[in-house]
């Protein structure tokens, strides 16, 4: 796994988390005010990814996702939908497993 630190379309520094076949698994959730934040966001998410609380839910499209938390703040967000709740579990916990090692 891989983060990338980028500007999304509007201009706004976030972070997001590949794996090795470039597919996108997870996401900030939420943009920067600059990109040094970004990828101190990033930081922080790899360093906690494996104690962190992960949260499955349907979103408003009825597609299931993933949410970490760290305390009260949201730290990460799946990088797709998916048609069920294990598959969105078994994302989740690929990420908990894999994100400490990924390349920042």
């Amino acid at each position: 796994m891989y983060f990338k630190i980028a500007n999304t379309q509007s201009g706004a520094p976030s972070w997001w988390l590949y794996a090795n076949n470039n597919r996108l698994v997870a996401w900030a959730g939420e943009t920067f005010d600059s990109t040094s934040n970004a990828r101190r966001a990033a930081a922080a998410f790899k360093s906690g990814a494996f104690t962190a609380r992960y949260e499955v839910y349907t979103d408003a499209g009825g597609a299931w996702r993933w949410r970490a938390w760290r305390s009260s703040d949201k730290v990460a967000a799946s990088g797709e939908s998916f048609s069920s709740k294990n598959a969105a579990q078994d994302a989740a916990e690929n990420v908990r497993r894999n994100a400490g090692n990924a390349v920042l």
